[in-house]
């Protein structure tokens, strides 16, 4: 088996970074899952040699850099670096449902993404939150789990993509011991830590303070973690988020638990930001990808920064060593 890599957003950096990093490095080990002509296209404006070989299962290539092994699918439409086009959206979609249901059938052993664009999806009148909740969709997993990880940092969300007005809502005891739980479960199968110590961040400032400044900690988390702290997990909070990240508390933690994606990933940007990794817990596959976005400014510019891809490839391959 293989690892699959998935193009992203055509009109963003994700070809860019596939084309610049096998410049660099032997990738054609690995599956692309795009459109060989976009790649094509895409290695002609940044001036860099590129050998296309199309994928058949089982079949091996010697490793060689300036090569992709490709999994053919065709845009609609032609795809110009920088400029958006909504009419692509069900190609973007349909290479990750590619590289999922390859994982699911065992064809392929992880799956890397590179960055899609969520808005020109929804403008295509395609109702889409984000590459995590799409990947639990296809998988059918029921709570899928979004971490972040850098050297020294690993940062999990409790909700993912939600407007902040709705957080607290989307928070009960229920969902958040769940959350925990597949963190915890995650953090002891795929990362091999016997006993993971997870820091809970509060939901307001301070903590609440006591319930001053709101009642979530103590009507909720602060039940929460009691539980599960009776049933073995070593979890420290809830903390307030504005000293939670320091060394004082990190030095001696495995994972931080957000509450909400603005909460944590700011800190785990700014500590590794290029170098970073996402990761999805609660899924049946393995899923990693870029900590960024599409950059549609740095797109055809051959001025995209390929360290996050790679971080999550390296540790694609990890897992599923």
């Amino acid at each position: 088996m293989t690892i699959a890599i998935t193009a992203g957003e055509p009109a963003g950096i994700g070809p860019d970074l596939l084309i610049q990093l096998a410049n660099n490095i032997a990738l054609n080990d690995k599956v692309i899952i795009g459109d060989p002509e976009l790649l094509e296209q895409r290695a002609q404006s940044l001036n860099i040699p590129l050998i296309i070989q199309e994928y058949k299962p089982n079949q091996l290539f010697e490793k060689r850099t300036n090569t992709l092994c490709v999994y053919p699918v065709r845009c609609k439409m032609v795809s110009q670096a920088g400029v958006l086009n909504k009419h692509n959206s069900h190609y973007v979609l349909d290479t990750i449902r590619i590289a999922t249901e390859g994982c699911l059938s065992k064809e392929f052993s992880a799956v890397v993404t590179t960055p899609i664009h969520k808005g020109v999806i929804n403008d295509a009148g395609i109702p889409f939150t984000g590459h995590t909740e799409y990947l639990a969709a296809l998988c059918d997993a029921k709570l899928p789990v979004m971490m972040l990880a850098t050297k020294g940092l690993r940062v999990a969300l409790a909700t993912t993509h939600l407007p902040l007005s709705e957080v607290s809502a989307a928070i009960s005891k229920e969902s958040l011991q769940q959350v925990i739980q597949i963190l915890d479960h995650d953090l002891r199968e795929q990362f091999k830590i016997d006993q993971p110590h997870i820091l809970v961040c509060g939901l307001n400032p301070h903590a609440g303070e006591g319930g001053h400044l709101g009642y979530e900690e103590i009507e909720i988390i602060e039940p929460a973690l009691d539980e599960l702290r009776n049933q073995g997990m070593n979890l420290t909070g809830p903390l307030p988020a504005d000293t939670l990240f320091t060394p004082r508390y990190l030095q001696h933690a495995d994972a931080v638990l957000a509450m909400y994606h603005d909460q944590g990933l700011p800190v785990l940007k700014y500590v590794g930001f290029g170098k970073a990794i996402n990761i999805t817990l609660g899924l049946p596959i393995i899923r990693t990808s870029v900590d960024h976005g599409t950059a549609l400014d740095l797109a055809g510019t051959g001025k995209a920064q390929t360290g996050s891809l790679e971080a999550a490839i390296t540790l694609a391959e990890q897992l599923t060593n």
